[in-house]
């Protein structure tokens, strides 16, 4: 099983997030021969600066801010196609929201556990739950191009949080 749920949805030094991310994309970059702008590189390290997911328009402002001048739509919606390309980042849909991926180089299921209350999105991939989905699309002679799953509920910091204003109220 892959996952970086532990990571996500507990307090944890974020810059290591942002510099690992960044490293990966560079050398994945590199070897296939893929041009990271630093618009792109902008980008990437918005994605990567928290582990909720970001809409286009959200990453846009949020650039645009940072370069004091105003980024086109197009030009961003371009830096997410490459990266989705690569494999770096994923669109959660429901959320119309894009976020890092932490296993780039890996061959996994997209499959995001997103809390309700704080929005962090972390990503599992498990064997089984591949191997389950392939024999469902298989019998019913379906070709399964790709999937995600997105799960919501209540992560373990946020639980731990309601929790203990609970008791302090008793």
């Amino acid at each position: 099983m892959l996952t970086n749920a532990k990571a996500v949805h507990r307090p944890h030094d974020h810059l290591r997030c942002v510099s690992s991310a960044m490293s990966r994309a560079r050398a994945l970059c590199k070897a296939r021969q893929a041009r990271l702008t630093p618009l792109r590189e902008a980008v990437l390290r918005l994605l990567w600066q928290s582990h909720r997911p970001l809409g286009a328009y959200q990453i846009q402002e949020q650039l645009s801010q940072i370069n004091g001048k105003v980024i086109a739509a197009p030009t961003i919606y371009r830096a997410l196609e490459f990266f989705l390309e690569l494999g770096l980042i994923h669109r959660i849909t429901s959320l119309n929201a894009y976020i890092g991926c932490p296993f780039p180089d890996s061959d996994h299921s997209d499959m995001f556990l997103i809390c309700s209350d704080c929005g962090n999105a972390a990503e599992v991939s498990h064997s089984h739950v591949n191997q389950l989905l392939a024999q469902t699309a298989k019998r019913a002679e379906f070709t399964l191009a790709s999937q995600s799953l997105e799960l919501y509920g209540q992560c373990a910091q946020c639980r731990d949080l309601a929790t203990g204003s609970v008791e302090r109220m008793r």
